[in-house]
């Protein structure tokens, strides 16, 4: 809860919209529909979601806690464009919701 409203202040400030779809099978469908820029994923809370095609095309960043090593190496595997720390994503965040 914390990181979204984090995330929402920010792209606010930033000008970017956002959104935070439920579940694996909304954010698919969305990312259908809107074609994002950037798919921004806790990984401690989602299944795999660069083995979806529709996905493939949208950079997928993906931010872990420091210590769950294992979710950063599971994701790299599975093709993320970029796995960083969650202190890292909260530190970087209006740059990372500012890049194209």
């Amino acid at each position: 809860m914390f990181f979204a409203s984090k995330i929402r202040a920010t792209a606010e400030a930033v000008g970017v919209e956002v959104s935070f779809p439920r579940s694996v099978e909304k954010l698919i469908e969305k990312a259908k529909e809107a074609r994002p820029e950037l798919v921004v994923v806790d990984l401690h809370n989602t299944k795999e979601l660069k083995s979806n095609e529709d996905l493939r095309g949208i950079k997928l960043l993906g931010f872990f806690s420091h210590v769950h090593a294992d979710l950063q190496r599971n994701a790299v595997a599975a093709g993320y464009d970029q796995v960083i720390p969650r202190s890292v994503f909260a530190r970087d965040l209006g740059e990372i919701l500012s890049k194209p």
